[in-house]
């Protein structure tokens, strides 16, 4: 399984639709960031903070984590990689395990833009807004960018922003299931951005009904994971990282149980 990573992370780093993500990233993080600095100053239309979204980390990711998983995972069925795995002596748990490690380790890659975005943000001392569509690390940046902060919260942000990253993680999991038995890259980047417009909605149900937002907040999409700040209490930190852990594990399980019986051509 180790020499399954390491190929793979040799295919990652010289991999053009990789760096291109990495570029998308870097270049929406920025613009995101320039847009909430100058709304709260009156330089942009309050009205544009459904634009600014649109290159916020939750939106983005839901499109490039989709595309990431498409071209790991579908494009080694493409070129037969899978194929030559298996006849090689590789057992399926083991494709399927360290295809999981290198899709998380590049999703944070493609994360990075924004987390570093995040961290210089919060140590400018400046004022940034996005009305009312903050999520995740824009959130962490509208809510707490322009605050003196003691080493204590810091250190508390490190561990939501690290939160923050598992839970997008674990959302965009479900792709590794979908990638494995659709094998076509169309059909994954298609399903899975639909199933986040569908997660979003079922999110805004949560809020008018109890007993759903239980059983919604025990899945990476629901709760308030994507709302971490510095008020949030220590444990539901805690809950976000053990809820995105047994949600990848549960991915996997799925994936194994679709994948060993599947014929690779």
């Amino acid at each position: 399984m180790l020499n399954l990573i390491q190929a793979d992370l040799y295919k990652l780093r010289k991999s053009a639709p990789i760096k291109v993500l990495l570029a998308i990233t870097t270049i929406s993080a920025i613009i995101m960031a320039v847009m909430a600095y100058l709304i709260p100053q009156g330089k942009i239309d309050p009205n544009l903070t459904g634009l600014g979204f649109m290159f916020s980390d939750v939106n983005v990711i839901s499109i490039l984590g989709a595309v990431m998983a498409a071209v790991l995972i579908c494009g080694d069925f493409d070129s037969r990689t899978f194929h030559d795995a298996v006849a090689s002596g590789s057992s399926r748990a083991s494709i399927i395990l360290g295809k999981t490690v290198v899709f998380c380790f590049s999703i944070l890659c493609i994360l990075l833009p924004y987390i570093i975005t995040t961290g210089i943000v919060l140590g400018t001392g400046f004022k940034f807004s996005m009305g009312s569509v903050a999520v995740g690390f824009l959130n962490m940046m509208t809510t707490e960018a322009g605050k003196a902060l003691t080493a204590a919260e810091m250190w508390k942000i490190a561990s939501i922003i690290l939160s923050i990253t598992l839970v997008y993680i674990a959302q965009v999991s479900i792709c590794i299931p979908l990638a494995f038995t659709l094998k076509k890259p169309v059909l994954v980047v298609a399903i899975y951005y639909g199933f986040s417009i569908l997660m979003a909605q079922l999110g805004r149900l949560s809020e008018s009904s109890k007993w759903f937002d239980r059983i919604f907040s025990c899945t990476p999409y629901g709760g308030n994971y994507t709302f971490l700040t510095l008020a949030s209490e220590t444990g539901e930190i805690i809950k976000a990282l053990t809820i995105s852990l047994i949600f990848i594990i549960l991915m996997l399980i799925v994936t194994y149980s679709l994948f060993r019986k599947s014929e690779i051509k």
